[in-house]
């Protein structure tokens, strides 16, 4: 596990808050993270936001 990760989930909670507040559509099952499905979770939140992948984790780096 890499530090952003560890980062990461250590403030999931609060983070999930914050990017609800911004995608109003997304739900509790878009936000959950499996552990090695991180692609496929990206990919979910891509369709869902528009963002690019590598947008997508530099937004969630800087919340």
């Amino acid at each position: 596990m890499n530090e952003t990760e560890y980062r990461t989930r250590g403030n999931w909670n609060e983070m999930k808050g914050k990017i609800k507040q911004s995608y109003g559509d997304l739900t509790d099952d878009d936000l959950t993270y499996n552990e090695g499905k991180e692609d496929e979770w990206l990919g979910k939140l891509q369709q869902k936001t528009g963002k690019a992948k590598g947008d997508l984790k530099r937004w969630i780096d800087s919340l």
